[in-house]
């Protein structure tokens, strides 16, 4: 005879305290232009995967590419000016 038995972790799934925190939510929302870019950066690759890229399909990748560099140093940028020393040192 075999039991039937619950597994702990598919019951508590969909907890309450599974939800991502506040400050989970900011760090994500922070990010999302570089995410954003590093999409736009995979569609124009994805693009060029069956066939021989074209000179637009090659521009394209390119200013993908440059913005998605762009949006990691903004974020990069952002995350350094919001670092502080303690006691307020500079």
């Amino acid at each position: 005879m075999n039991h039937i038995v619950t597994v702990q972790d598919a019951v508590t799934a969909f907890a309450d305290f599974m939800e991502p925190t506040a400050a989970e939510l900011d760090a994500i929302e922070q990010e999302m232009p570089a995410i954003l870019a590093d999409v736009d950066l995979l569609d124009a690759q994805i693009i060029t995967l069956d066939r021989t890229p074209t000179e637009l399909d090659t521009r394209r990748i390119r200013r993908a590419r440059r913005r998605a560099l762009a949006a990691r140093v903004a974020q990069l940028n952002l995350n350094a000016a919001g670092a502080s020393l303690p006691g307020g040192a500079a």
